[in-house]
């Protein structure tokens, strides 16, 4: 299981821009659901749409619940900020 802290840092990054810093970090946490959903969002702002949607089905989340991965990342972030 990755750390709270650890997945706040893989929004972070991801939200900065930092693509591969966000995987990174995700890759190493695969067993852990918030984990899996930034890496389905990850793969979303890459283009990789079957590598998104399988990510999706792991986490347990909907493909289509947010209109961007801007706002999804956010929601993310507030989840595991609150």
């Amino acid at each position: 299981m990755a750390s709270r802290e650890e997945l706040t840092q893989a929004v972070e990054a991801a939200i900065a821009g930092d693509w591969d810093g966000a995987h990174a970090i995700v890759q190493r946490a695969e067993a852990d659901p918030t984990a899996c959903w930034i890496h389905a969002v990850l793969h979303r702002i890459e283009g990789d749409v079957a590598n998104s949607r399988y990510w999706y089905r792991r986490c347990g989340q909907s493909y289509e619940a947010y209109p961007d991965a801007q706002s999804e990342l956010a929601a993310i972030k507030a989840a595991l900020t609150y």
